[in-house]
């Protein structure tokens, strides 16, 4: 009886620690589902419209998630990109939806490239954390 508790006590650990272990290790766990992105970068960043001009190279860029969407708040008074979606370009790697030659955004845990046009306006930022 003593020997059948015993079994009974190993088994029933073997289980728990068999449980906390795959739950642990879950391979559905893609950063870029996270907010691995979400931080400031540091770097060369631009902004060209009709009478301006702003070219910093030590201009941040400032990455916040709103929902499943990003927004980039730039330093030097350079006007924010809001709404932005992504699109998983590789394993911890991201590129934003509708990506074209007016419109792309590049993100990983350590690098930021934008290069963005719209209604006249042109954004550029090559950053690292």
């Amino acid at each position: 009886m003593k020997n059948s508790i015993k079994s009974i006590f190993k088994l029933l650990g073997a289980v728990v620690l068999t449980v906390f272990v795959l739950s642990a290790c879950s391979k559905d766990d893609d950063p870029a589902d996270n907010d691995l992105f979400v931080g400031t970068y540091k770097g060369h960043v631009t902004y060209i419209t009709d009478g301006e001009n702003i070219d910093k190279k030590d201009g941040t860029v400032r990455v916040v998630k709103v929902g499943n969407n990003y927004n980039f708040v730039f330093s030097d008074n350079i006007p924010d990109i809001t709404g932005v979606e992504f699109e998983k370009k590789g394993d911890n790697s991201v590129i934003n939806i509708g990506s074209s030659d007016t419109h792309y955004i590049s993100i990983d845990n350590s690098k930021l490239v934008i290069a963005y046009a719209k209604d006249g306006k042109v954004w550029t930022a090559n950053a690292n954390r």
